[in-house]
């Protein structure tokens, strides 16, 4: 018995759609890079992207447990000497909940151009629409 390696042009991506209300952000974005990476499909291998795309709607109503809205902090540096920027989860959720829900995932994926090449996978909406009906996603549903 030979073990079989997935190619990637033999790979057939489905588009699926994960409504985000009231789902905890950590649990959402393990089982989206799980979907993302391929790591559902019996062909996963783990050099090659073999996941399906993923559109997540209402990112605006996630949760968080405990004190994180107050106390999880995002930083980042513009590159000038003293401009290490601060803003609090809660601040972020108001401004850019996409981001937040990106952000997670991609903590979750690998940090090459594979992953990078996977995260580009996901899109992700703050209301109920989105853009992607020609795709004929399927709906995932995602436990608490």
């Amino acid at each position: 018995m030979r073990t079989r390696f997935a190619k990637s042009g033999e790979i057939e991506r489905k588009w699926y759609v994960i409504d985000a209300k009231d789902k905890v952000l950590g649990r959402l974005a393990s089982r989206v890079a799980s979907y993302i990476r391929g790591k559902h499909k019996p062909i996963f291998t783990p050099n090659v992207d073999t996941g399906d795309f993923i559109i997540i709607v209402n990112a605006d109503k996630i949760r968080v447990t405990g004190n994180k809205l107050i106390d999880k902090v995002y930083q980042h540096h513009t590159g000038y000497i003293g401009n290490l920027k601060e803003k609090a989860l809660r601040d972020r959720m108001r401004t850019e909940p996409e981001k937040v829900i990106e952000d997670a995932v991609w903590g979750m994926l690998p940090k090459n151009r594979l992953g990078r090449a996977m995260i580009k996978k996901l899109k992700v909406y703050r209301g109920p629409q989105h853009s992607h009906a020609a795709q004929k996603p399927e709906l995932i549903e995602i436990t608490k």
